[in-house]
């Protein structure tokens, strides 16, 4: 599933263009098509095609791992979950096998939302706080201090690694990011939140910080055949390393499951708590 990184620099591309793409700020959509329902999250697929026909592009920015499109009147909130992809073409591309909506503009481009697993969902809504709300901190927010990152794991008995997922403690981290940040803290997956010193709970802050912003840089991590735009798989520490040597010391990496989640770490760098 694509994670901070990459929804990061998808919505970078939507806003800001990559040749021979054009930016999609201040274009205007003409009309949409919904080819599978479920795609739609709310409203009704006709209501959605009705309300955002005539709209323009406001913004375009992210929220954990969800894409933000302001549009003139409503918001537009995309989660690519496993396999979605928004791709921008000329209106004469025809829709592919697995584009499940598409959005026309009045220049002649054309937005497509493909999807071969279908769990990709999307939200025309006028309040985003609707799917929004619940969501935590983002990692890279300068209101995020170490000293509020210290309390908010304090207060939480959880492993360190389920609860970096927890998109309501901490927004946008996923497992290949979890992994690595906890690779340079030098934190054990299984570690106790509430055991952290204000000092190691500093790093850790640190390092996931330092983690997403190496892969937005790179513009995400391509490991599946759906996102292919990111080089930062090029930089994993542990991430889909078993039995390879850890780059801090040479000892192999193993994997083991932590909450239903393949985890990669390095026993010497990250000994058991």
């Amino acid at each position: 599933m694509p994670e901070l990184p990459e929804v990061e620099s998808t919505a970078n591309r939507l806003r800001d263009g990559r040749p021979p793409e054009p930016a999609l700020l201040g274009k205007t959509i003409a009309r949409a098509e919904v080819y599978w329902p479920r795609t739609v999250a709310t409203p009704a697929p006709r209501a959605f095609r009705q309300r955002i026909a005539g709209q323009k592009v406001m913004a375009i920015g992210r929220r954990a791992k969800f894409i933000v499109i302001t549009l003139s009147q409503d918001t537009l909130i995309i989660h690519l979950r496993m396999s979605g992809d928004v791709l921008v073409a000329k209106e004469a591309k025809p829709a592919g096998r697995f584009t499940r909506l598409a959005l026309w503009f009045t220049d002649g481009w054309q937005l497509a939302f493909d999807d071969a697993r279908k769990f990709g969902r999307m939200w025309l809504v006028d309040d985003p706080d609707s799917v929004l709300g619940g969501l935590g901190p983002e990692p890279l927010d300068a209101a995020l201090t170490p000293a509020t990152f210290h309390a908010l794991l304090a207060a939480r008995g959880r492993a360190l690694k389920p609860l970096l997922l927890d998109q309501a403690f901490i927004a946008g981290i996923g497992n290949i990011y979890a992994d690595e940040s906890l690779h340079l803290a030098r934190l054990h997956p299984l570690t106790r939140a509430n055991s952290l010193t204000k000092d190691q709970a500093a790093a850790l802050l640190k390092a996931i910080r330092k983690v997403l912003r190496a892969g937005i840089r790179r513009n995400g991590a391509s490991i599946d055949w759906v996102y292919r735009g990111g080089g930062y798989q090029n930089e994993f520490r542990v991430y889909q390393r078993t039995d390879e040597p850890c780059m801090n010391c040479g000892t192999p990496v193993r994997r083991i499951t932590v909450g239903q989640r393949g985890t990669h770490f390095c026993p010497t760098c990250q000994p058991t708590p």
